[in-house]
């Protein structure tokens, strides 16, 4: 299991850091969350107004704590100084035969295009791969995402097909092409 104690932090393009999230970030991660609402929303579930504040982000921080503390997520945050600027997470860890994960991810909308995403998605890569040992990552992209797409691409994910339906995001079931990477 990846230690908390945050040895898995790294610098990534742009004076922007990765580490675990912590408890204590929920100030700064409601912060980034407001600040860029209209950057997530096409990608995004609807998030409710209480998932804006630092109380529903204690929250959220809390459950996905408790995912990491069970083994079956692992949640990162990016920072640029004291800023967040952006998340990424692998959950639905299954061990036994699948030994798989999904990756999710997001950057500030004032720092896409300078390789952030692309840094943190392989830093998140190498952890599953060396520390998790896990066999395979899934990503799931809305078939218009072409960045996010170049992301995975550039990690060395495979497009793997179409699910229709696949999530609920800005309001409707939509549906997204799924990628996998097999690890080893």
């Amino acid at each position: 299991m990846i230690e908390s104690s945050g040895t898995l932090a790294a610098e990534l393009p742009g004076d922007v850091r990765i580490r675990l999230l912590r408890g204590s970030d929920a100030e700064r991660l409601s912060a980034a969350y407001r600040r860029n609402r209209d950057h997530l929303a096409p990608w995004e579930p609807v998030r409710s107004a209480e998932f804006l504040t630092t109380e529903g982000q204690s929250a959220n921080i809390n459950g996905k704590l408790g995912m990491f503390a069970a083994g079956t997520g692992v949640p990162w945050i990016l920072l640029a100084g004291d800023r967040a600027v952006g998340a990424i997470t692998l959950s639905s860890i299954v061990r036994g035969p699948f030994l798989s994960a999904n990756l999710g991810y997001w950057v500030d909308g004032e720092l896409t295009g300078r390789g952030i995403a692309s840094a943190a998605v392989a830093h998140v890569v190498a952890a599953a791969r060396t520390e998790l040992r896990l066999h395979r990552v899934q990503a799931a992209t809305l078939p218009h995402n072409a960045a996010s797409q170049r992301v995975l691409r550039r990690a060395g994910f495979q497009e793997i097909g179409l699910a229709p339906d696949y999530l609920q995001i800005a309001g409707s079931w939509q549906d997204h092409v799924l990628f996998q990477l097999i690890l080893h």
